[in-house]
């Protein structure tokens, strides 16, 4: 009977909630028969990406009723307000609010909550960064085995944000973060490397320690000859000689640091003609894929997607002269040559390219490649000692009015949740760079025509890249003809080309073609090419394969 009454009261309780959630919901749907249109600022609203914590759910064990604690997650406000959540809209330049989202469940032990955590506290509260509590939970997720808190830990030693540059540390966290083993040739040429720079340092710095005590010391014996022959040693004498032994105490100790480190250097090895084997489920490679499904060398590459976006024509500020140019010849190529579906905004609001970028989510499935494409306005705003980049769509203000800017963490927050295995995007925008804070990506300079290997053991894993037309700097508009000078040399290497290209292949063609264009106008520009931090990359890469020639 007992029993009868506690499961009574529990589906009642069950009714109750669900009468007010089906209420909550028809009350939605008649406000949006009422106004089919929400207004701009609420659907950019709408379309953020924010830290939404979830309600609890009902349940019963045994006679008990209980509700679990709320679950923090990252989706859009929409999404979050549909399923009964709770979040602060979203301030780039305030984190306190996501900081009391995720804390709890950090402190409780969960990786992925102490990765977010990191990343509140490497952006700061008002704009300055505290990099000591970043690297505080970033280690406590990364021991976990969390790769992004892994990989962030990397750029922290790249970087030398709060802690003292090491690159050969930084190598061996993003190993980690990306899986791969301490065996790997592809790896291990370019970490021995950076171990002989680094041993080379450490033996410049020996040397010149070496030199010191040896310049010291023959001071110190020369004063103390002098001293020896005089008389009377005068009280000035006595304290030159004992402050230079002291001089060359000093000196003693940093040389014998020196050399324990590079004592404690291995030796680099010669890079053997050896290529890696790959770790690939070889039932990905036999999948049944659609018919925009790009194979080549019985290698399926999955479908290809593009979002080009071209902004030429502003209502509020001065105008550009070539953008719509290059998202049509891009677009063409991509289509033409390269096999892509290619979704078009030109000359779109803020509202049309965030809806596009979030629909995106809608549409790719994990074994997809998606590549966006931006051309047109770009800036950025300073807020303490952070900085970001920002997109402008045609409705854009002048600055310092940035209201109805699109923020990159906007962009890099939506490509963090796509399935897609594959993502680069391209800027060519002023400041374009910013949209990644990771430093320059690493494995280029050996970027050279794919071997079959490599291409298996790159196509499993994912990647977030992002190829920028100049970096924190301003770029140019014109100077390629019809086209801006970045459009021009992406344009010739993807047109000219008839065989599987690379992501750092097409860097390293653009970045040449660019600088010496830009030199023609008497401007310095060169592109960089990073990986998009906290996105999720895995050492993959982006493949350009040709289908029609």
């Amino acid at each position: 009977m007992a029993n009868s009454k506690s499961a009574s009261i529990f589906y009642l309780t069950l009714l109750v909630f669900s009468s007010n959630f089906l209420s909550g919901c028809q009350s939605l749907s008649d406000k949006s028969i009422v106004k089919q249109i929400p207004e701009p600022q609420q659907r950019v609203a709408d379309l953020q990406v924010v830290d939404c914590l979830l309600p609890g759910q009902l349940r019963m064990i045994g006679n008990k009723i209980y509700m679990t604690p709320r679950r923090p997650t990252r989706t859009t406000a929409s999404d979050c307000s549909i399923k009964g959540g709770e979040y602060v809209a979203y301030d780039r330049a305030n984190y306190k609010t996501a900081l009391s989202v995720w804390m709890s469940e950090a402190e409780s032990g969960n990786a992925e909550a102490q990765a977010n955590v990191g990343e509140i506290f490497e952006r700061g509260f008002g704009g300055s960064p505290n990099y000591a509590a970043a690297l505080f939970w970033y280690e406590k997720s990364a021991e976990q085995g969390n790769k992004r808190a892994q990989f962030n830990i990397g750029t922290f030693y790249e970087q030398g944000l709060g802690i003292e540059k090491n690159m050969v540390v930084a190598l061996n966290w993003y190993r980690k973060a990306w899986g791969v083993p301490e065996n790997d040739l592809m790896f291990k040429s370019v970490y021995d490397g950076e171990m002989g720079k680094q041993k080379n340092l450490l033996t410049k710095k020996l040397n010149r320690k070496n030199k010191q005590i040896s310049i010291l010391e023959k001071q110190l014996n020369s004063l103390a000859k002098l001293a020896k022959s005089q008389a009377n040693k005068s009280i000035d004498m006595e304290g030159e000689i004992a402050e230079l032994g002291l001089m060359v105490a000093d000196l003693k100790k940093e040389r014998d640091q020196a050399e324990s480190e590079v004592s404690k250097l291995p030796s680099p090895q010669i890079a053997r003609l050896r290529q890696p084997t790959p770790n690939v489920d070889e039932r990905g490679f036999s999948q049944e894929f659609s018919a925009t499904s790009i194979v080549e060398s019985g290698q399926s590459f999955g479908r290809y997607y593009a979002l080009i976006i071209g902004n030429q024509t502003y209502q509020n500020i001065d105008d550009l002269l070539t953008p719509l140019n290059d998202v049509a010849r891009i677009s063409n190529v991509l289509e033409e040559r390269y096999g892509f579906t290619v979704i078009r905004l030109d000359d779109s609001n803020n509202i049309e390219i965030m809806d596009a970028i979030n629909n995106l989510n809608k549409i790719l499935t994990e074994d997809d490649n998606l590549l966006i494409y931006y051309a047109g306005h770009g800036n950025r705003v300073k807020t303490g000692d952070f900085e970001t980049g920002y997109w402008l769509p045609v409705n854009a203000d002048a600055p310092p009015r940035d209201t109805l800017w699109i923020p990159n963490e906007f962009v890099t927050r939506h490509i963090a949740r796509l399935q897609a295995k594959r993502v680069m995007v391209i800027a060519d925008s002023c400041y374009a760079g910013m949209l990644s804070s990771a430093p320059g990506y690493l494995m280029l300079e050996n970027a050279s025509a794919p071997t079959k290997e490599y291409i298996q053991y790159k196509l499993p894993r994912r990647s977030r890249l992002l190829l920028a037309s100049g970096g924190d700097r301003p770029v140019l508009d014109n100077g390629g003809g019809q086209n801006s000078v970045f459009a021009r040399s992406l344009l010739e290497v993807l047109e000219n080309n008839n065989r599987l290209l690379t992501g750092p292949e097409v860097f390293k063609s653009v970045r040449g073609r660019v600088t010496d264009y830009a030199k023609k106008s008497n401007f310095e520009q060169t592109p960089e090419y990073k990986v998009i931090k906290g996105a999720g990359h895995e050492m993959g890469d982006f493949f350009f394969v040709p289908t029609h020639l």
